[in-house]
């Protein structure tokens, strides 16, 4: 017989576990119950850690911008503040689970603004260049 102490959603609990197959056990003998006793209290909780404080989000994209379709990387920035672009050129290409996505621009205009730079972590509906 072994015994053992389990824990069980905080609750820890002591068993003793029978060993079946080995020579303790005989043809036609049922094999005991495990005897479980009854619950002991659970430790104290640790104190919690100071809580970080955690940066604000960036803002979502308004009217003109171009948004982030996904979270992710940016791995390159093609365009410039005062760059003529038209419908469909790229304008900066992102990286997520190791695959590139190229963004485009959903509408010919000039580049009012580059909100991001190649290596910079964006969130999906961050604004990465706006479009005026």
């Amino acid at each position: 017989m072994r015994s053992y102490r389990i824990t069980v959603e905080g609750v820890a609990y002591e068993v003793t576990v029978e060993e079946l197959g080995g020579p303790q056990s005989a043809p036609g003998v049922a094999p005991a119950p495990a005897a479980i006793a009854a619950p002991q209290a659970a430790p104290a909780p640790l104190p919690a850690a100071p809580a970080a404080a955690t940066p604000a989000p960036p803002p979502a994209a308004g009217a003109g911008d171009v948004p982030s379709p996904l979270a992710g990387t940016v791995v390159e920035v093609h365009v410039a503040a005062g760059q003529a672009v038209a419908a469909g050129a790229p304008l900066v290409t992102l990286e997520a689970m190791k695959m590139n996505t190229p963004i485009q621009a959903p509408q010919a205009g000039t580049v009012g603004a580059v909100h991001v730079a190649a290596g910079q972590a964006v969130q999906e509906g961050q604004a990465l260049v706006s479009l005026t």
